[in-house]
């Protein structure tokens, strides 16, 4: 039986005659589209209620007491019922390919994050809107973040991973969040601009096609490519800098933003030795399903994991080494595991490879000038240094 996951809205759930399935060959999950007739119906509607509304209070307390239920409670969700953590983590599973333990670390940095973000902004009446992306929820952040400044908070899940946005409104709700000022609305790509138009706010994660398609606007926050990279200075031990950089490629299963994609080293003989020690530390982590280390997420689709595999051997120049031996996907509960990449790079100047995101673990390591570096991490939102370590103390 096929469960449909509803959108919520008008301070209630409802399906919808138009839905898309979920990943994965033998789901049970279809997700109920919003036609952008009906979010401009709904954004008359929040018009005319918005200054009836009582105010809302304690804000930041309910917003942890919301998590603490997404993470580890039981709630209600339309279209699929009561969802308890278990329940949660098996429908992430089933349909994203995200493993337990990867859930519960991400679950424990959206609490680590609103505990550490400070007051905001005085709380307005304004409509936020949220597109998130479909390479990890700890994007939720955003909706946190609207949620605790803004009249309402509409969110735009990903089609390909809507279950934690739904899960997180259900959570909302059930610690006493105005329904009023919650809304899902899961929609087709030609329908985002619509939602983008209605709102006040707008908040959204994307890649390069998505960031070329949206005007900017001094109202809109645009999450875009993070084309990480790491600085590896000279002398550096390559044993130390594996230990520094593994987490930074291998971390989250390499679907954040900061992820190492590029590692740039002071020296070329130092470029080839780390790569191939990396390469060694890429090549031994395990492709099972609870690995508690660098847990790796599977793919629901597997052409989408071919693509992205032949995103990078399509990138590579003849010159080019793979440094990592094995297999390329590995199959886990039957669906393929991409493992994690490493490729050393000759020829830098204008390589293909230098900032490719993929949705696996995979870096390009390369070496380049002191003066050289700059042009490499032009592009790059996250640039990773090594912090000194502290000198011995003398005998």
């Amino acid at each position: 039986m096929t469960a449909v996951l509803g959108a919520f809205r008008r301070g209630g759930w409802h399906t919808s005659p138009d839905t898309a399935a979920l990943p994965g060959p033998r789901t049970a999950y279809r997700l109920a589209l919003v036609p952008e007739i009906v979010a401009d119906a709904d954004h008359k509607w929040w018009q005319a209620v918005r200054t009836d509304l009582p105010p809302l209070t304690d804000r930041r307390e309910l917003l942890l007491a919301a998590l603490e239920l997404f993470a580890q409670g039981r709630v209600e969700i339309g279209g699929l019922g009561e969802q308890d953590a278990d329940g949660f983590r098996a429908a992430l599973w089933e349909t994203a390919g995200l493993p337990g333990p990867l859930v519960d670390r991400w679950c424990a940095l959206l609490r680590e994050s609103l505990l550490k973000a400070g007051a905001g902004a005085p709380a307005d009446d304004r409509l936020a809107l949220v597109a998130l992306p479909g390479n990890t929820f700890t994007c939720l952040d955003s909706v946190l973040g609207e949620a605790e400044r803004s009249g309402a908070v509409w969110v735009r899940p990903s089609r390909r991973e809507p279950l934690s946005a739904a899960r997180l409104v259900a959570a909302l709700l059930a610690v006493g969040w105005p329904a009023a000022r919650l809304g899902l609305y899961p929609c087709a790509q030609r329908s985002l601009h619509g939602l983008l138009r209605r709102a006040d706010r707008q908040v959204v994660y994307g890649g390069t096609g998505l960031a070329a398609a949206l005007r900017t606007a001094p109202t809109l926050t645009l999450h875009g490519p993070g084309r990480g990279c790491a600085l590896v200075p000279s002398g550096m031990p390559a044993g130390e800098a594996v230990a520094w950089l593994l987490p930074l490629v291998a971390g989250d299963s390499g679907r954040f933003c900061s992820n190492v994609r590029t590692i740039i080293c002071a020296d070329r003989e130092q470029s080839a030795s780390l790569a191939s020690s990396l390469a060694d530390a890429l090549d031994a982590i395990a492709p099972a399903r609870h690995h508690t280390d660098w847990p790796l997420t599977v793919f629901r689709d597997p052409d989408t994991a071919h693509r992205a595999l032949r995103s990078v051997r399509e990138r590579m120049r003849p010159d080019d080494r793979m440094l990592t031996r094995r297999d390329p996907i590995a199959l886990v509960d039957g669906a393929p595991c991409v493992l994690p990449r490493l490729v050393l790079i000759q020829d830098p100047e204008g390589h293909p490879l230098v900032g490719h995101e993929v949705p696996f673990p995979f870096a390009a390591v390369l070496h380049a000038r002191p003066d050289a570096v700059r042009s490499f991490t032009a592009g790059s939102l996250f640039v990773h240094r090594p912090v000194p370590s502290a000198p011995r103390p003398a005998k």
